[in-house]
């Protein structure tokens, strides 16, 4: 039976027996939130429901864990459905924070807007989760949580190295790691299409992947801000043997760094708890510092995962839903999840929430110039073909990079001219 169908077969009994009616006569509505799986933990998000339902005394949750795995498809038909499968469909979703745009077309998410900036303190968001919520100056995916990479390093080769304390700008990141490169050390790991690490040192320099001008999409790797950030990955890669033809999963960078020959990789901070499983001689002598920047001033640009909040427009609990996202993404509940989770708040205010832990910290103070890829549906097409990642190991070989960047950006255009 669907929610819409119970609460009319309620309302009809309760005259008789008080069907779904509290003592008070508040009847209590059920919303139902779709979470993706490891997002949070199991004992966070008991005691989020004891604590909201004890709060909302009218509503009852009914969370559903998702996998990532195939999501795309099943949120898309959640959102498309109409009527009594509507009414039995997810009030709130959680998604990729890239994902909303191409979630919003034809008018299927609730735009949240007003409550973001009148009650939500929108202006205090990381923008690297805020901005791919947003489309055309409206907003409708809430920033929930972050995650952006640091360097992962060795404290006890830089010591033997004698780097006395991490670099905090990028030429400084290049001397440092060119003394790290002695003996059997490799100074760095870095695999020649991690597109998402050169995409931060092109934001840093002032570049875009792709910009949107008129209504219309092109690639912009050919900019001169962006053949500079081309060109500082370039001289970075060079400091290590990471091979120009492949990403940082193949083979996956971990295995690399967990060898022990490895002075520093660009990662989630996650990803020494996966080292360190690899080789526990590891153990207490790795360590976090934000990607450093082109001046000591702020730490680099980063590209920001994470997960935003959606509401469906289809929804026929609207203000319930309000209310769990409200409860999710504000301050109290999000730095619990953060703390629960080692993963950056939603909010630049919210920092010192995480600031006894080495790797978030380090991952929030990058994730204040944090950014996301371009706010287009149709950037799923690029990211799916990916010329990036062409265009970069043909640099790394020695190709011109300004020609090879201009052939990229021409592809990206086109990909992004397919809607």
């Amino acid at each position: 039976m669907t929610r819409r169908l119970l609460a009319l077969v309620c309302v009809s009994a309760s005259l008789a027996s008080g069907c779904g009616l509290l003592p008070g006569g508040t009847e209590r509505q059920t919303v139902t939130v779709w979470l993706m799986k490891d997002s949070a933990s199991r004992d966070f998000l008991d005691r989020f429901t004891e604590d909201f339902e004890r709060t909302h005394t009218d509503i009852d949750l009914d969370l559903r864990i998702q996998e990532w795995t195939g999501i795309g498809p099943k949120v898309q038909a959640a959102l498309e459905a109409k009527d009594e499968k509507a009414a039995a469909g997810p009030d709130v979703i959680e998604v990729g924070n890239t994902q909303v745009p191409q979630y919003v077309d034809g008018g299927r998410l609730v735009d949240l807007t007003l409550e973001s900036v009148r009650d939500w303190g929108s202006r205090d968001w990381l923008p690297g989760l805020a901005e791919p919520g947003q489309l055309r100056g409206h907003q409708y995916g809430v920033p929930w949580y972050a995650a952006n990479r640091v360097v992962v390093y060795r404290k006890d080769l830089f010591a033997e190295a004698g780097v006395d304390a991490p670099p905090r700008t990028r030429e400084e990141w290049l001397s440092a790691t060119e003394k790290l490169n002695r003996g059997g050390t490799e100074g760095i790991y870095l695999a020649g299409q991690d597109w998402y690490t050169l995409a931060g040192f092109i934001w840093d320099e002032g570049g875009e992947l792709a910009e949107e001008a008129g209504g219309t999409w092109q690639g912009s790797l050919d900019s001169p801000e962006a053949l500079r950030g081309m060109d500082f990955y370039r001289r970075l890669q060079a400091l290590g043997s990471g091979p120009v033809d492949a990403d940082e999963e193949h083979p996956p960078q971990a295995d690399e760094f967990a060898r022990g020959e490895i002075a520093q990789i660009v990662a989630v901070p996650g990803v020494a708890r996966a080292v360190v499983q690899r080789n526990p001689g590891l153990e207490g002598k790795l360590g976090f510092f934000p990607v450093p920047g082109r001046t000591a001033a702020r730490p680099g640009a980063v590209f920001t995962g994470g997960s935003d909040l959606v509401i469906p427009e289809n929804t026929d609990q609207r203000e319930g839903a309000i209310a769990v996202v409200e409860a999710l993404a504000g301050a109290k509940w999000n730095t619990d999840l953060a703390r629960t989770m080692n993963y950056v708040p939603n909010k630049t205010t919210l920092a010192g929430a995480v600031a006894g832990e080495e790797g978030v910290a380090a991952m929030a103070a990058g994730a204040a110039e944090g950014r996301a890829t371009p706010t287009t549906p149709e950037w799923a097409a690029v990211e799916a073909d990916n010329p990036i990642k062409a265009y970069m190991t043909k640099v790394l070989r020695g190709a011109d990079a300004e020609t090879e960047a201009r052939r990229a950006s021409d592809r990206i255009t086109d990909l992004l001219s397919l809607a």
